[in-house]
C-alpha cells in the first residue's frame, strides 16, 4: 500500500482517486480550494488543509487540475506541494498542461531532491471511472517503475514516452487527433443530413468501413441524439489546442487544420457552449450552416 496525495478531485480526478483506493492505497486530499468529496472520505481518505500538508504525509503526490497556472499554484504557492517535499518523494502531474512549463516545474521539484513525472491521460470520464485511461508519461525510467502500480490502478495503455515534458507533448498530439476527428465526423454528418440522408443511417453505414472510429461510434451518436453533457468540455479542449498552436509557433511549424477546428470551438463558445461536451462542436458547424441534423 502506498501513501498517495491526490490534489484535484473533479470530474476526472475523483474516479481516478477512487480507483487508487480500490487498489488498497491510502489517500490524502487537500481542502485548500474546497471540501474533499465525501465519498472518498467515507472510503478512508484523509482531508488536510493544504498541498504542503499532503506532500508531507504522502510518498507520491498526484496533481489533476485544469491548466498550467493551477498546477503552478498547487506546486509552488507558499503552502504548496514543494514546501512539503523531502528527498525521494514523487510528484506526478496528471493534468494536461504546457510541455515547456512542465520541464521548468520538474527542474524546480528536482531541486528538493524529489522526482517528477508528467502523466496526462486520455479516455475521459468513462475511462477514469472504468480505470481504462491511456496514460502518457515523461520522466526517469526508475521513477516510472516506482509509480507503475499507481498507473495500473487508473489505466490500461501506459507508456513511458521519454523525459519530462514528453508525456505532455504526447497528450497535446492526442488532443490534435481527437479534435480533428470530431470535426471530420461532424462535417460528414452535417453534409449527409443537409443532402437529405438520415445521419443515423449514414453513421451506421460508415461504422462498417474504413471511416470507422471511436469518435464516429461514441461522439457520432452524441451528435445525432443531441446529448452534449460533458464528458470533456469544449473550453478544456480549447485549452489543449491553444497549447498545440502555441507550441507550433515556438517550433516554427503550421497546424492549419488544428487552427480551423479551434475556430469552430470558438463559435461554440460564442454560443454559450464552453461547458458543452466537445462532441457539440457540430453545433458550431450547424450554426454557420443555419441547419441542424436533428431537426429534419
Amino acid at each position: 500500500m502506498a501513501k498517495i496525495g491526490f490534489i484535484g478531485t473533479g470530474i476526472m480526478g475523483q474516479p481516478m482517486a477512487a480507483n487508487l483506493q480500490k487498489a488498497g492505497h491510502q489517500l490524502f486530499l487537500s481542502e485548500h480550494h474546497g471540501k474533499a468529496p465525501q465519498a472518498l472520505i467515507d472510503a478512508g481518505a484523509v482531508a488536510l488543509a493544504s498541498p504542503q500538508q499532503v506532500a508531507q504525509e504522502a510518498e507520491f503526490i498526484i496533481v489533476m487540475v485544469p491548466d498550467t497556472p493551477q498546477v503552478e499554484d498547487v506546486l509552488f504557492r507558499t503552502d504548496g506541494v514543494a514546501a512539503g517535499l523531502s528527498p525521494n518523494k514523487v510528484v506526478i502531474d496528471m493534468s494536461s498542461i504546457s510541455p515547456t512549463a512542465t520541464k521548468s516545474f520538474a527542474a524546480k521539484i528536482n531541486e528538493h531532491g524529489a522526482q517528477y513525472l508528467d502523466a496526462p491521460v486520455s479516455g475521459g470520464e468513462v475511462g477514469a471511472k472504468a480505470g481504462t485511461l491511456s496514460i502518457m508519461i515523461g520522466g526517469e525510467p526508475q521513477t516510472f517503475e516506482r509509480a507503475l502500480p499507481l498507473f495500473q490502478a487508473m489505466g490500461k495503455n501506459i507508456t513511458l514516452v521519454g523525459g519530462n515534458g514528453d508525456g505532455q507533448t504526447a497528450k497535446v498530439a492526442n488532443q490534435i487527433i481527437v479534435a480533428l476527428n470530431i470535426q471530420a465526423v461532424a462535417e460528414a454528418l452535417l453534409f449527409a443530413a443537409k443532402n437529405g440522408a438520415d445521419p443515423a443511417k449514414v453513421r451506421e453505414a460508415l461504422m462498417g468501413g474504413f471511416a470507422s472510429s471511436k469518435i464516429l461510434e461514441v461522439h457520432g451518436e452524441r451528435m445525432i441524439k443531441g446529448t452534449f453533457d460533458p464528458g470533456f468540455r469544449i473550453n478544456l479542449h480549447q485549452k489543449d489546442l491553444n497549447l498545440a498552436l502555441a507550441g507550433a509557433k515556438e517550433l516554427g511549424i503550421n497546424l492549419p487544420n488544428t487552427a480551423g477546428t479551434q475556430q469552430v470551438f470558438s463559435t461554440c463558445n460564442a454560443l454559450g457552449g464552453g461547458n458543452w461536451d466537445h462532441s457539440a462542436l457540430i453545433k458550431g458547424l450547424e450554426h454557420m450552416a443555419n441547419f441542424s441534423i436533428r431537426d429534419q
